[in-house]
């Protein structure tokens, strides 16, 4: 079904690959006449076109990009347009596109959420961008419909920021890196390889996105076999796949933990764009004709079946036929798996939902940028033509991922199939997906055509003894097992005339709804500010010195930035630092929160240059046992603040909050063995905080004091090595170590933040 390469291969013609083994030369040389180098073949990759035509550094191994657009929805960008404002934005110096698809029930926080879509509107008219109102379309159905471009690169304040099948270069990051683009600065990142994801051969009847998608995750998040890489999809199997298909792999390559996404686009593409009135959009795109990839992911699409990812992770899959062939086993396995995810909190159990030999589950959800796809829905309304969802404890919920997807469902008759079923269709809204909508009850167990399926994302809260999961699915397994009234069912299984309506897409309600400010700017327009709405807290450049106070020890394989700071409930916070901090790892670690305070008040005292061991006995011990070991240090040269350990934060989303809110806290550092995303180290580097790493094993406990002599010249200096030392383990020497840093994020760490390298420098 899916190989992945031990080496790298070249491509010829698109179509035959050539593994980079020590026949290699010969067989290219029988070929082509003459074996290319590695270096030059690498050159004709699609990636390596569009990443050349965006560098503005010289330096096509040191990049510094410069995006053609970017978006961002209405939990990021108040924070991302107040950071920029605090650095001296005058006017949005590219299309920059505000939706309002996470926090569009405004139910939650008062007047909070429309306050930010008020803030919003007012800044696009202020500043020149784009406004799209609530219920009208998902960030990223949005991009695709009117943001896309072949050859193009958009930066996203979102992790799902993909448009690749578009023939778009698209990258998800944190807050502050949007910032630098509102700023007229650079995208910088060493040049990432490029990895074939080959498909071959065709997907059978009842086989979706979803079901390609998280058998390529399946085979590749677990060994970060495409980590911080570029997924290039290339192939014959390619051209078998509708635009909209290949849409809805294309979005779940995030959860690969890949940078970005590429594909070669063809006559099914410039349809697409000619249906969207945007012809001018299209153009081929095609690895040359020898093109060098640094792996190969060889998928034959002929032998993918119908997926299901289990609690908690999409890569934790299984094809549904062997989840019922060996339903009792796995369910234990994940059962078992819960234990480290939920840290044994609560009880939680899957084996109940077995009734009469087959997996029976409560809740249906087909939404969002992966599944509220036109196609995608239209199937799901073909396999439950003429049914029911049944009476009983199972419901069925649909989100068109946009208003002109909503429009044309109505217009063809799919609506009235769906609802007629008994199915629940809403407008477009990424609730489901992150916690803020169709929260399953307690112990239930839900499917879902969306993105992700982290433990308490989907809104159960494990600190008030909640908890339900959700497996990830194809729409059309869902609506399969929706037919089948809530008994876990393969669309496979099902005989069904799939009648694959053509869409029509009506541009019409966003020209009339949408505001649409580029090149527009109004100086005069007066931003809107909500009660919620604060600005950043003053933060200190980094110390000579640097007194750490471990506030979390986090010994699980891999950290969520949901777990870092939960999403659902406590979006309506984010456009408040001091409001949302209150919320930091609140479902991991209740106790995080008042064990930063207190060493934060501790950096409070110093920064007002009062005596630290006055008020705090327990500080005046540490910092003479310090002084004892080493000469010259004092208050006001070292800083004292606290840090989290975690064996590989940062999985997930891109929000910013998950690092700015340590930082608000008096966050100065994490440690870790490794970091899940390049966009969560970036956002800790964005605010300031030193991203570590440290080989050796070491047992952490909270409130371990971690003593960093000569911090602030070992970032300057670019020191490989950096000593620590645990106070209070009689010294224990730790090596760390920050890894690649451009000179600019060595100066925004030395400054404290973002915000301050750009007002001091």
């Amino acid at each position: 079904m899916i190989k992945l390469y031990e080496n790298g291969a070249y491509l010829l013609n698109g179509l035959e690959l050539v593994e980079d083994n020590a026949d290699a030369a010969a067989v290219l040389a029988s070929k082509l006449g003459s074996a290319p180098s590695k270096e030059e073949a690498s050159k004709n990759t699609m990636a390596y076109g569009i990443l050349e035509k965006h560098n503005t550094s010289g330096n096509m191994d040191n990049l510094k990009i410069k995006f053609d657009k970017m978006t961002s929805h209405d939990i990021t960008f108040v924070g991302i347009i107040q950071t920029a404002r605090a650095s001296g934005l005058q006017e949005f110096p590219i299309p920059y596109v505000l939706t309002n698809c996470h926090n569009s029930l405004c139910a939650v926080g008062g007047t909070i959420n429309e306050d930010d879509h008020m803030f919003g509107l007012s800044c696009a008219k202020k500043f020149g961008g784009v406004y799209v109102p609530p219920h009208q379309a998902v960030i990223h159905q949005y991009a695709r419909e009117m943001l896309a471009e072949c050859g193009a690169m958009i930066l996203g304040s979102d992790s799902h920021t993909r448009y690749g099948a578009l023939g778009t270069m698209a990258i998800g990051e944190g807050g502050g890196e949007l910032a630098k683009q509102l700023l007229k600065k650079t995208y910088d990142v060493a040049r990432p390889g490029v990895i074939a994801i080959y498909l071959d051969g065709e997907v059978a009847k009842g086989v979706g996105p979803q079901d390609v998608a998280l058998a390529i995750i399946g085979a590749t998040f677990g060994c970060g076999y495409v980590k911080n890489k570029v997924m290039e999809f290339v192939g014959p199997g390619v051209d078998k796949l509708s635009a909209d298909f290949r849409i809805g792999i294309d979005v779940m390559t995030t959860e690969t933990t890949c940078l970005s996404s590429i594909w070669k686009t063809d006559e099914k593409v410039k349809e697409w764009y000619d249906i969207h009135g945007r012809s001018e959009a299209y153009k081929e795109m095609a690895p040359g004709a020898v093109a060098y990839y640094d792996g190969v992911c060889y998928v034959d699409l002929s032998q993918i079946k119908p997926m299901i990812a289990m609690p908690f992770h999409p890569s934790n899959t299984y094809t549904i036929e062997e989840l019922n062939a060996n339903l009792m086993d796995i369910l234990e396995d994940c059962e078992k798996r819960a234990l480290v995810s939920l840290d044994g909190k609560v009880d939680f159990t899957l084996k109940d939902k077995v009734r009469d030999g087959r997996l029976y589950v409560e809740q249906g959800i087909i939404a969002g940028c992966a599944g509220g796809g036109f196609e995608n829905i239209c199937a799901a309304a073909d396999i439950l033509k003429g049914k029911s969802i049944g009476a009983d404890e199972f419901t069925l919920s649909v989100y068109p991922a946009s208003t002109p997807i909503y429009m044309e469902l109505a217009k063809n008759g799919m609506l009235a199939e769906l609802i007629g079923t008994g199915a629940i269709v809403k407008t477009a809204f990424c609730g489901p997906c992150f916690g803020a909508g169709d929260t399953p009850a307690n112990n239930a167990f839900s499917i879902r055509h969306s993105t992700r399926n982290f433990p308490n994302r989907e809104g159960s809260k494990v600190q008030n003894g909640q908890i339900s999961s959700v497996a990830l699915m194809d729409a059309r397994s869902i609506a399969a097992t929706a037919a089948n009234k809530g008994y876990l069912t393969a669309a496979t299984d099902m005989d069904v005339e799939y009648t694959g309506p053509k869409y029509f897409f009506d541009s019409s309600i966003y020209e009339k709804r949408v505001y649409n400010g580029v090149g527009k700017a109004d100086p005069s327009v007066e931003i809107k500010f909500g009660p919620n709405i604060k600005d950043w807290p003053e933060m200190v450049p980094l110390t000579d010195n640097l007194l750490l106070k471990v506030a979390s020890v986090i010994n699980d394989p891999v950290t969520t930035t949901d777990e870092l700071i939960p999403s659902g409930e406590t979006s309506s916070y984010r456009s408040n630092p001091l409001g949302l901090a209150e919320f930091t790892l609140s479902r991991k670690d209740p106790l995080y929160v008042g064990r930063a305070k207190a060493i934060q008040a501790v950096e409070k005292v110093r920064e007002a240059g009062e005596c630290m061991g006055k008020a705090y006995p327990e500080m005046k011990e540490v910092m003479h046992a310090i002084k004892d070991k080493f000469e010259g240090v004092c208050g006001k040269n070292t800083g004292v603040g606290s840090t989290i350990f975690a064996v590989k934060p940062g999985d997930g989303s891109a929000r910013e909050q998950a690092a700015s809110c340590q930082k608000v806290l008096g966050g100065w550092a994490n440690i870790a063995k490794e970091y899940a995303t390049k966009r969560y180290r970036s956002n800790l580097i964005n605010w300031g905080m030193l991203p570590f790493v440290m080989e050796q094993d070491f047992a952490f406990d909270n409130d371990d004091y971690v003593f960093i002599p000569g911090i602030k010249d070992a970032v300057k200096n670019k020191d490989e090595v950096i000593k620590a030392y645990v106070v209070n383990k009689d010294f224990a020497e730790l090596e760390l170590k920050l890894g690649e840093l451009t000179d600019d994020e060595r100066q925004i760490i030395m400054d404290g933040c973002l915000i301050n390298y750009y007002k001091f420098n």
